[in-house]
């Protein structure tokens, strides 16, 4: 039996919401324990659209407060991790048989204004026929509207947040369930996977899709619940020119991004199907392929067909249950549940919540929590950049200008690859490297042993999964057998000297 300590707060659940909560807390001044079953955005924060977004859709749902919070949080997460989140223009064709085009106007003008935008560039119109956008597109599609939202690299944000709680003092354990957890007056006396034990003043329940089976670990109640709602994505090559984005409307009201996906790719989703299996077994269905081809071809020219898949993935949305019966109406806002009886240690139980808005669910957490920790130190997160986001340069594009100087010896493909994935945090994986060799072996894709062995000593990596589909997307770029060749030398690892 391993006795891990006491803690203010252990934080159950390592997706974005868990890992956003547990660096918010540690640098308020409560020792917190971040825990996980699996690997870090193992779950539905590696599977989403990977977009910061304000949510042009939720306007119709009359969602403004969600919407202006995320429009918001866009450039707040901007400047804090502009490696790893990048703006990107979005290309809405004008479909007539969908919505009218004075209603999208009066819903991108509130767009641009809601969320007090300063960096991101304004929407502007397109005629179709004479702008490079429309090039891709079928004859019928005359009309566009572009606007501004930003990409990013969804799990590695999950990281990089757990990295700032550890290297506030935070302990991150990885591959480790709640198994247990009850009451012993003020104060939770938890048992985890791998025989481990932990005692803490409070947790927060951020289990994500598990979030119930999180619930009953500690028979707890709520109130509230959770709706499963899966989203399913495709990706295949990259079928036009430039670096913008298109949003479509399909006739189902739902809309379908097309994104540029690691250069040479292209990420097409997403869909919103109600779901009732267990999360682990999520998988995309053949009809959902179809819906996903079925809308890109209703507007490109040579839209990819079924042969043209590359890779699929789905993730299950852990929504907050608000009794809507279209799962694409159901609110992408977060609630909370406080258990709490007077006496007792409490359980904060978090449900819903997206990507853009995870800085400021844990920021409304951590509020809820301060009656429990009077002397918890205030809101801090606003202007703090995450690890690597120090780039010491006016953007990203002047931080990667500067960097062969320092790196001659370094190809640029590769250079590049890094500075995205580390930011400034590139030296520490380079460290007293000269010269390629140095690096260690090149598995493929741009990865480095020097870089594979960084991320399980420094990031939680554990498996060859972790780093070649989570950490970085290198997967996606490599043939079978450099996928191989890396798995066998990451299950050596473990037998070297």
């Amino acid at each position: 039996m391993t006795d891990l300590g006491a803690f203010d707060v252990l934080v159950v659940g390592a997706g974005v919401n868990g890992a956003g909560i547990a660096r918010d807390a540690q640098g308020r001044g409560l020792r917190t324990l971040l825990v996980e079953k699996d690997d870090l955005a193992q779950g539905t924060s590696s599977r989403s659209s990977k977009l910061v977004h304000g949510g042009l859709r939720y306007l119709q749902y009359y969602e403004f407060r969600l919407v202006r919070e995320a429009l918001t949080e866009r450039e707040v997460l901007l400047a804090a991790a502009p490696h790893i989140i990048r703006p990107r223009r979005f290309v809405l064709p004008h479909s007539p048989e969908q919505r009218p085009a004075w209603l999208i106007r009066v819903g991108l003008f509130l767009y641009d204004h809601l969320g007090g935008r300063k960096v991101l560039p304004p929407t502007r119109s397109l005629d179709l026929r004479r702008e490079p956008e429309g090039a891709p597109l079928r004859k019928e599609f005359a009309r566009a509207f572009e606007y501004s939202d930003c990409w990013v690299d969804d799990a590695r944000l999950v990281v990089l947040n757990a990295l700032d709680a550890s290297a506030r003092g935070a302990r991150v354990v990885t591959r480790t369930a709640l198994v247990a957890a009850r009451r012993e007056g003020d104060v939770w006396s938890v048992a985890l996977g791998g025989a481990k034990t932990a005692r803490a003043r409070a947790i927060v329940n951020a289990g994500g899709p598990w979030v119930e089976e999180v619930l009953r670990a500690a028979e707890a109640n709520s109130s509230k619940n959770v709706r499963l709602v899966k989203g399913s994505h495709i990706v295949t090559r990259k079928f036009w020119t430039g670096e913008h984005a298109y949003l479509l409307q399909n006739a189902d009201q739902r809309v379908v991004f097309v994104n540029p996906y690691e250069d040479d790719l292209a990420l097409i989703g997403t869909t919103d199907i109600p779901y009732a299996g267990r999360p682990e077994d999520v998988a995309i269905d053949e009809d959902e392929i179809d819906y996903l081809l079925g809308v890109a071809n209703r507007y490109f020219i040579d839209a990819p067909g079924r042969r043209d898949v590359l890779q699929t993935f789905s993730g299950v949305r852990p929504l907050f249950d608000d009794r809507s019966n279209n799962a694409s109406a159901v609110t992408r806002d977060y609630a909370f549940d406080l258990d709490a009886p007077p006496g007792s240690a409490p359980i904060l139980s978090v449900f819903g919540g997206k990507i853009t808005t995870h800085r400021r669910l844990a920021e409304q957490a951590l509020k809820r929590l301060k009656p429990f920790f009077p002397r918890m130190a205030g809101a801090w997160t606003e202007k703090a950049p995450l690890p690597g986001g120090e780039l010491g340069a006016p953007d990203f594009d002047a931080f990667v200008a500067a960097l062969p100087k320092r790196y001659p010896w370094l190809p640029h493909s590769l250079l590049l690859s890094l500075a995205r994935r580390h930011g400034a945090r590139i030296h520490e994986v380079i460290f007293d490297a000269t010269s390629l060799d140095e690096l260690g072996r090149s598995f493929g894709a741009g990865l480095t042993e020097r870089e594979a062995r960084f991320l399980v000593e420094r990031e939680w990596a554990g498996s060859a999964a972790d780093i070649l589909e989570r950490r970085t997307k290198c997967a996606l770029h490599m043939s079978a057998p450099e996928r191989s060749a890396f798995a066998a030398w990451f299950d050596g690892l473990g037998q070297s000297p």
